[in-house]
């Protein structure tokens, strides 16, 4: 049985990446914030998924979480972390906060170079431990690679995780341990609903960009409501995890050739003209 921990498992992509992979013969850790979520992620669950308590900004819940991982392996290696934990809060980069800047940092770059590094002798870095050396799954986002207004803070932490990706794939093939991306598009998942609520009393309803960004809400929203299910993000993560060859980076987006073919390769001025006009954003 191959064993995987999984990060931000207690909704969305994380809750069903865990439910595939316990499904499909994995032994899954998922890790969660609190007791509650475990149990409804347990519940109607096949196979054999473990909540954990994992918040991967705290080292103590980091610690408690690879010794219990430790423990359940032996002396075996772990076969995948999926560092999906995360979270976005928009806004313009001129008027954000810098404590909702500085916290998703903290959580979806910090958090998951932490979760690495804590699980990484358990991946393979231990030499001690038998079988295969196992993979990181890193969770991206189509704005890893293309930036739009008034989320910049979000694009710039997936940025940071798309190069990190790179450069663990790159240093820690001397164990034998493969990094990989997985950048989805607009996916059914509470993370915007959650920085709609958060943004319900944000500072932007009286700023320059009042008008522009409650259309960018919107587009947000609408996109994450009618984007692939989280299930389709799971079944490219378990190919991430187990194909005989993966790609360094995988792209499930929605309208493929629209939404991330053709923009990923236009020039940035163009691009520019296709977000300004779409949100009324003009000289004024």
């Amino acid at each position: 049985m191959k064993t995987v921990v999984v990060t931000g498992a207690s909704t969305g992509i994380g809750a069903a990446t865990a439910r595939r992979l316990a499904a499909n013969g994995w032994r899954v850790f998922a890790g969660v914030r609190k007791e509650s979520d475990g149990e409804a992620l347990k519940a109607g669950t096949n196979g054999d998924l473990r909540p954990i308590i994992l918040d991967v900004t705290n080292p103590d819940d980091l610690k408690k979480a690879v010794a219990v991982v430790s423990e359940a392996l032996g002396d075996e290696k772990l076969a995948g972390l999926v560092n999906n934990a995360g979270i976005a809060k928009f806004g313009p980069l001129a008027v954000q906060p810098m404590e909702d800047f500085r916290h998703q940092f903290e959580v979806n770059v910090f958090g998951l170079m932490q979760a690495m590094q804590a699980f990484v002798p358990l991946l393979g870095a231990e030499r001690a431990r038998t079988g295969e050396p196992g993979r990181i799954v890193n969770i991206t986002s189509v704005g890893g690679r293309i930036s739009a207004p008034f989320l910049g803070a979000y694009a710039a932490t997936k940025h940071a995780v798309e190069a990190l990706t790179d450069s663990m794939r790159r240093e820690l093939v001397i164990y034998g341990i493969d990094a990989i991306a997985v950048g989805p598009g607009s996916v059914k998942t509470p993370i915007w609903d959650k920085a709609e609520k958060e943004n319900e009393t944000g500072p932007y309803t009286n700023s320059d960009w009042s008008k522009e960004v409650i259309a960018f809400e919107k587009a947000m929203l609408t996109g994450g409501r009618t984007g692939l299910p989280p299930e389709e993000i799971a079944e490219v993560i378990e190919t991430a995890l187990s194909d005989l060859k993966p790609k360094a980076r995988y792209a499930p987006v929605p309208s493929k050739l629209t939404n991330w073919t053709i923009p990923s390769r236009l020039p940035k001025r163009i691009l520019d003209g296709i977000f300004w006009k779409r949100l009324g954003l003009k000289r004024r």
